[in-house]
């Protein structure tokens, strides 16, 4: 019985983003991996059952310091939320909808019945984004900064109106390049609508 490592493992995902990054998904072939890692197929097989479950792994490893990155300013002192859910918002979006995460977005619809490795990407990627949203937006609720409600669906919420002027980039499979200021103006309008739903009541007086 083989036994699996983490080195030949990384080993493997490091040579496969070499090939994949010189000639794309589609014309990236397995038998070229396997070249380039040395040893046999079964050895590459057993670590990935498919060039998509292989790509996808390429996927996460590449954009780790770059997803962190994006969720950083939930981690600093936060004094304007609205500022630091702007700032969240233009990375995430120059993220999600960079060339390779939107090949990797609809690989995983087209996987998503048959492949785990697209189960892992969702539980690693979107899904904790929106656990970590929703550990910053709670405690601004708890605060009165913003209106109590159920942060993990305020999450959602503010994912999905960060997306909404760009999804049919995905959908169409469009080509088109985003913009640093194409992506600004669209997060500045998708948090404006969030902070119109979420913001806090302003407190008035008493002869108001």
């Amino acid at each position: 019985m083989r036994v699996k490592t983490d080195a030949k493992r990384r080993a493997i995902i490091e040579e496969a983003g070499k090939v994949f990054n010189a000639v794309g998904f589609e014309r990236a072939s397995m038998a070229e991996i396997c070249t380039r890692v040395g040893g046999s197929r079964t050895t590459v097989y057993n670590y990935f059952p498919s060039k998509q479950e292989l790509f996808i792994a390429v996927v996460i490893e590449s954009v780790a310091a770059e997803y962190e990155a994006v969720h950083q300013p939930f981690e600093e002192q936060v004094e304007d939320v609205g500022e630091a859910l702007r700032c969240y918002g233009e990375r995430f979006i120059a993220l999600i909808y960079s060339p390779k995460i939107v090949v990797t977005r609809h690989m995983m619809i087209a996987q998503a019945k048959h492949s785990k490795a697209v189960h892992e990407l969702y539980e690693q990627g979107a899904l904790r984004s929106q656990q970590l949203i929703a550990q910053f937006l709670e405690p601004l609720m708890a605060a009165g900064r913003l209106r109590p409600a159920d942060p993990l669906i305020a999450a959602s919420h503010l994912i999905s109106l960060l997306e909404t002027e760009f999804r049919h980039l995905l959908l169409l499979d469009s080509p088109e390049v985003l913009s640093n200021e194409v992506i600004r103006e669209g997060t500045r309008r998708a948090v404006e609508v969030f902070m119109g739903g979420y913001g806090a009541a302003p407190v008035r007086g008493k002869d108001d």
